[in-house]
């Protein structure tokens, strides 16, 4: 469990400018719990880089508002 400073630290490294963001960084800059984050992650289909990192645009794209991407699934169309 971190602790409370550890978390505002860390808010504040992510909300400044990196462009790539740990796990644990994301997790506080979209404000979401771990599961919470992992549902929205797959339903906009954001994944971790090959470093172990999330792009902060994906990250802003999930934060945005926008309607989930619809999966079109072509069934011998």
């Amino acid at each position: 469990m971190m602790r409370k400073e550890e978390v505002l630290v860390m808010r504040a490294v992510a909300i400044c400018h990196k462009p790539y963001l740990k796990p644990e960084e994301a997790l506080i800059y979209c404000n979401l719990g771990r599961t919470q984050f992992a549902k929205r992650c797959e339903e906009f289909r954001i994944y971790k880089n090959g470093a172990g990192y999330f792009a902060r645009e994906d990250l802003n794209r999930l934060m945005s508002g926008e309607p989930v991407p619809m999966v079109t699934k072509l069934n011998g169309l």
